[in-house]
């Protein structure tokens, strides 16, 4: 049975900093790009970042480049969102998601998702 369980979420001013974790079960973490997405109130899914070991690269949106980082511990079979400088606009409920397709953000190649965890950045 495929597991996500993300953790550290939370509220933090302007210019902090979270370390949100994706833990995963029932599956090979090496044989999936694996995306983290934000969905704030009233506005569409959008890809924040993603990793790929097999393709051994990472990727972020514009928005985020520079403050995030994306990281993957293969022996806990977890990932990472390192978010810092957050902004009140990087207010969202972040969800990682697993794709066997290449390193991108086509909401429709993840095929399973987290339950997502809010972050709130006040201003």
């Amino acid at each position: 049975e495929v597991q996500f369980v993300e953790s550290g979420g939370g509220l933090v001013q302007s210019g902090g900093s979270l370390r949100l974790s994706c833990a995963l079960s029932g599956f090979i973490l090496g044989d999936y790009t694996i995306g983290w997405f934000r969905q704030a109130p009233g506005k569409e899914r959008e890809g924040v970042s993603c990793i790929s070991k097999s393709e051994g690269r990472a990727d972020y949106t514009d928005s985020v480049k520079g403050r995030f980082t994306i990281s993957s511990d293969n022996a806990k079979n977890t990932v990472y969102l390192q978010m810092n400088s957050l902004r009140p606009e990087d207010t969202a409920v972040y969800y990682c998601a697993a794709s066997r397709g290449p390193i991108g953000y086509v909401l429709t190649e993840y095929e399973y998702w987290g339950q997502g965890t809010q972050v709130t950045v006040s201003s």
